[in-house]
C-alpha cells in the first residue's frame, strides 16, 4: 500500500497543476480589463465616454451622437434591431446595452457565444450615478468615473436644496401633437421635474406613456406646459394646439411653455442635470409670475 502512494502522488500531481492553471486562467480572463466595447443604445454610449471608456468603443448604435467622438462609430444597432453577424465580427470582450430596448432573443444569442454583456436601464437620477460607478469599473483609471459620479450626485443634492423645498408647480409634460402623449408616475423623465418641485397631472395614470386628449389637459388647468425639442432647436409651432384655450390654461395665459432639448431629457446619462438646471428656473418662472 505504501509503495501505490508515489505513483498515486506522481498521478495526481500533474492533473492539480492542470486544473490549478485552468482555473487562474479563468480568473485572470474575469478579472481583465475589456478592450474592445460596443454600444447598443445613445444612452449607454454617453455613460461609457463619461465613464472613462471612450477609447475602448469599437462601435455604437444609431443616434449616438455624443460625445462628439461617437459620431465616428461604426453604427451595429438601431430600433429595428441590432447587426448579430457584424458585432461577432468585430469581436467584442463587453457589450453594453439597453435592457428592455434592444431584442432579448439576440442578447441571449451573445451571452450564449460567451460575450460578456452590461445591461443598462437608469429609471432614477441616483441610477445614473450608480450606473457611472459600475462602468468605471471595467476602464484602466476607475478614477474617472468616480469623479464623474461624485460631481452628478452634487450637482442633484444643491439643485434639490435650492428648489425642492418651494411650492410644486403643476405641470402637463407634452409628447407628441398626433397623437398627444404624456407621460405618469415615476415614469423617465418624470425624476427631472420632481427635482425642481414639478408636479405631473397625469401622475395618476394606470399607463407608464398614456394618450391623452385636450380635454383632459385642459381640466387640469396645468400651470406650465413643457415639451422636448431635436437638436434643429425649438419649434415654433410645438404649443399651437393650445392658443385656442389661452383662457383655460393658465399656463398659455401666462406664457408659461418651454421646449426643452429631447437628448437631455429623455436620456438618462449626466446631461439629464442640464436639463433639470433649465427646468428648475422654469419652474420657478411661473412661481414667481404667481406671486405678483
Amino acid at each position: 500500500m505504501n509503495l501505490c502512494r508515489p505513483f498515486v502522488f506522481a498521478l495526481l500531481l500533474p492533473l492539480t497543476f492542470i486544473v490549478t492553471r485552468v482555473y487562474a486562467q479563468e480568473a485572470q480572463a474575469t478579472d481583465s480589463k475589456p478592450q474592445r466595447i460596443i454600444s447598443l443604445a445613445p444612452h449607454t454610449t454617453e455613460l461609457a465616454y463619461a465613464a472613462g471608456l471612450g477609447s475602448k468603443l469599437i462601435a455604437a448604435s444609431d443616434y449616438s451622437d455624443y460625445p462628439p467622438p461617437a459620431l465616428a462609430l461604426e453604427r451595429v444597432a438601431n430600433y429595428r434591431g441590432i447587426k448579430l453577424e457584424r458585432i461577432l465580427a468585430l469581436k467584442p470582450d463587453l457589450v453594453l446595452a439597453w435592457q428592455g430596448g434592444n431584442p432579448p432573443r439576440e442578447m441571449a444569442k451573445l451571452e450564449q457565444l460567451g460575450i460578456r454583456i452590461f445591461y443598462s436601464h437608469p429609471t432614477t437620477l441616483n441610477a445614473i450615478a450608480d450606473s457611472l460607478e459600475t462602468l468605471g469599473t471595467f476602464a484602466d483609471d476607475p478614477s474617472i468615473a468616480i469623479q464623474a459620479a461624485s460631481d452628478f450626485r452634487q450637482t442633484m443634492t444643491k439643485l434639490n436644496q435650492q428648489y425642492g423645498h418651494k411650492k410644486p408647480v403643476r405641470y402637463f409634460y407634452q409628447l407628441g401633437i398626433s397623437p398627444l402623449m404624456s407621460m405618469s408616475g415615476d415614469n423617465w423623465p418624470s425624476q427631472i421635474f420632481a427635482l425642481c418641485g414639478g408636479e405631473n397631472i397625469f401622475a395618476d395614470s394606470p399607463v407608464a406613456y398614456p394618450q391623452v386628449s385636450k380635454e383632459q389637459v385642459i381640466v387640469r388647468r396645468p400651470e406650465a406646459i413643457f415639451t422636448p425639442h431635436g437638436s434643429a432647436g425649438p419649434d415654433a409651432n410645438a404649443f399651437s394646439l393650445w392658443l385656442p384655450w389661452r383662457e383655460q390654461l393658465p399656463a398659455v395665459r401666462d406664457q408659461h411653455l418651454y421646449q426643452t432639448q429631447a437628448d437631455w431629457l429623455n436620456r438618462p446619462t449626466p446631461r439629464a442635470l442640464l436639463a433639470a438646471q433649465e427646468i428648475c428656473k422654469q419652474l420657478d418662472e411661473v412661481r414667481k409670475n404667481h406671486q405678483r
